[in-house]
């Protein structure tokens, strides 16, 4: 198996949204794209897939030391993911600093089970969500620095869709990604959360997270320049389906703690072809009138 094809059978096998932009573009941007996401999956399935958090850090240190081979001693590269990226990172401008990020964003999973405020929360989402958004936007084909905070913005999106869909899968693992001072505001106690009781004000607290992610929809929408809106596409196929999962969640009344709700991959497919076509422009215009 080369490097290329290990990198699309960990993004083929993870079932996310992000597959299904990369079947839309030329096949270098698509390679370099699922190379980045298959780093992603890699450094993402540390934290969730090893019990002792000491051997996590060790596993983040040693994909540390891929990351800096890769830009400093090529030699020494030895996972498959990382000579898969290692043609594109001159081609597109990926930044040792953004890759070590995402990183850091994993190694943020070790230390915080709980977040205070909103701006706590944002800082672990920029880490995690958006500055991958930035690392894609630059393989999409960004020819304008204004791209950038549209990216920032639409991975916080996706981040909080996200937190939002997975509110019963992480308290089952100890974790609450909501802020404390928005479970105070609403009533609700952390033990809550973790027993799986909804109430009216869980429902109250939702409601107010999900406004909060159409909002950032709506300013991710609002930054798109003009000049990049074609070579964006694949971001906005991912916004279609997520997007669509939250206002899913939302007629669900937020029924998130013991289930999951998720599109199938038939609706993902159609709502990334639909966004495709049309270039994203409905698409846009109902983001914007979203908050």
């Amino acid at each position: 198996m080369t490097p290329d094809e290990y990198c699309q059978d960990k993004a083929a096998q993870s079932g996310s949204s992000f597959y299904y932009a990369f079947l839309f573009l030329p096949p270098e941007r698509r390679k370099a794209i699922t190379a980045l996401y298959a780093f992603c999956r890699e450094v993402d399935d540390v934290v969730d897939e090893t019990l002792e958090s000491s051997v996590a850090r060790m596993k983040l240190v040693w994909w540390r030391d891929q990351v800096n081979a890769l830009y400093h001693s090529p030699k020494d590269v030895t996972h498959p993911v990382m000579k898969a990226l290692a043609p594109h990172i001159p081609v597109y401008d990926l930044k040792i600093t953004e890759l070590l990020a995402v990183i850091d964003g994993m190694e943020m999973d070790l230390e915080e089970v709980r977040y205070q405020t909103w701006e706590d929360l944002k800082r672990y989402c920029w880490h995690v969500a958006s500055v991958v958004g930035i690392l894609s936007a630059k393989i999409f084909g960004q020819t304008t620095p204004a791209t950038s905070d549209y990216a920032t913005k639409l991975g916080l999106a996706f981040q909080l869709t996200n937190i939002i869909r997975d509110v019963g899968d992480d308290a089952r693992r100890g974790r609450i990604y909501l802020p404390l001072e928005d479970l105070e505001r609403f009533q609700v106690r952390p033990n809550e959360i973790l027993d799986a009781q909804h109430s009216d004000r869980f429902e109250a607290l939702m409601q107010f997270q999900t406004q909060r992610a159409y909002q950032l929809y709506k300013e991710a929408a609002e930054a798109l320049p003009e000049a990049d809106r074609r070579s964006q596409r694949p971001g906005l196929l991912m916004a279609a389906i997520y997007f669509a999962l939250l206002e899913e969640i939302a007629a669900d009344r937020w029924e998130v703690l013991d289930k999951r709700t998720s599109l199938t991959p038939i609706r993902k497919f159609w709502l990334a072809w639909k966004t495709w076509v049309t270039g994203g422009k409905s698409l846009l215009r109902r983001l914007k009138q979203c908050a």
